[in-house]
């Protein structure tokens, strides 16, 4: 069997499929990459059981089969190559691999492809597309509020969900929540989108990847265990979906509000990043001062002094002051775009609701902080 490819093309497919291979080294096969060769295009799968990735590609090709082959060892072999054709080569009594590029000769060890995972990408009935941009600001507008806490698995994700006919991203670490909705176009009922399903936070960032690299509708599909993507019919996709209950994230909304502040986001961006540089290391707090027509931002470091700034806002409730997580803060402003942000709250300790005037469709939580 023989296969010829330019070199920075086959790179540049190992190199989207790298984030998807296993780097814990649980099955050593798990750090591997399958190559299928059919007799006009050649198919790459990754995986780490939990995500799977496969890239068919269209190349000059002479017989067929498979074999498995180190992706690392073959990226980094890859990454040096100058930008020209690479020969691959397999000698059926030889459990090798001979990479040829003009006057360069790399001879790699290859393992079965009966130890790679069965790995498949069933497309059910009720399948339906969406628009990448549409996936991209969805994960764009609530991934920073994904938890980190490895023992409460159910919050390691993106909760997806159907409502009303759009597509709702909700993630919380139980600190902060950020929500944003998107129409859905021609989407037949199912019951798993309406009970709602929960996809981890690498699938989340594959998912991402996939949106920024396609140039046309994904399609998706979902069972109860995975979601299953492709674009551009010949990229696809197949994350685990994390198996738990999400809480009810509805309950920590509040139901009304009594006061609202109006700021230019860029405004109080900045001067958060300013004033955060005086917090505390671990907890980040800054202080927010409202009066009428007045914020003051503050932040006093035990060691190293403290930090004071004014800006101008719309706001006519009492006067108060609140603490907050300025990395929090900070996460939020970044996700929303230039204009006016808005902030409701009804006194110091009740959750503030955050949202954008460019995107309606967005609502953010940030639990206050005492400090």
């Amino acid at each position: 069997m023989k296969l010829l490819i330019n070199s920075e093309i086959l790179r540049n497919s190992i190199n989207r499929l790298l984030s998807v291979v296993d780097k814990k080294n649980t099955r050593p096969i798990l750090g591997y990459i399958l190559f299928d060769i059919k007799n006009d295009y050649l198919e790459l799968t990754a995986t780490d059981l939990e995500v799977s990735a496969k890239l068919k590609l269209k190349t000059q090709i002479n017989g067929t089969g498979t074999f498995c082959v180190n992706a690392k060892n073959l990226f980094d072999i890859l990454r040096e190559l100058p930008n020209a054709d690479v020969n691959i080569e397999i000698v059926a009594s030889e459990n090798n691999l001979k990479l040829t590029c003009n006057f360069i000769e790399y001879s790699l060890v290859i393992a079965s492809p009966d130890d790679f995972p069965k790995i498949e990408f069933n497309f059910n009935p009720t399948s339906f597309i969406i628009e990448p941009a549409k996936i991209s600001e969805l994960i764009d507008k609530t991934s920073h509020a994904i938890s980190l806490d490895e023992t409460r698995i159910y919050l390691n994700g993106i909760y997806f969900q159907e409502v009303n006919s759009k597509l709702r991203a909700v993630a919380t670490d139980g600190h902060r929540l950020s929500m944003y909705e998107t129409e859905l176009v021609d989407v037949k009922k199912m019951d798993t989108l309406t009970t709602g399903i929960i996809i981890p936070k690498k699938g989340v960032f594959e998912l991402k990847k996939m949106a920024e690299n396609a140039n046309g509708p994904i399609k998706v599909s979902l069972d109860e265990s995975f979601l299953i993507l492709s674009s551009d019919n010949d990229y696809f996709l197949s994350v685990r979906l994390i198996a738990r209950e999400y809480p009810k994230y509805q309950a920590v909304i509040p139901s009304k509000t009594s006061f609202k502040l109006v700021a230019d986001k860029t405004s109080l961006f900045n001067a958060v990043k300013r004033i955060k540089i005086m917090s505390n290391e671990k907890s980040n707090g800054v202080r927010i001062k409202l009066s009428a027509k007045e914020l003051i931002l503050s932040a006093n470091h035990p060691s190293l002094g403290n930090a004071l700034e004014k800006i101008d806002v719309d706001y006519n409730g009492k006067d108060m002051t609140i603490g907050f997580n300025a990395k929090y803060l900070l996460d939020t402003l970044s996700s929303l775009d230039e204009g006016e942000v808005s902030f409701e709250l009804n006194n110091e300790l009740s959750p503030v609701i955050i949202k954008s005037g460019n995107h309606p469709n967005y609502l953010g939580i940030i639990m206050p902080l005492k400090l």
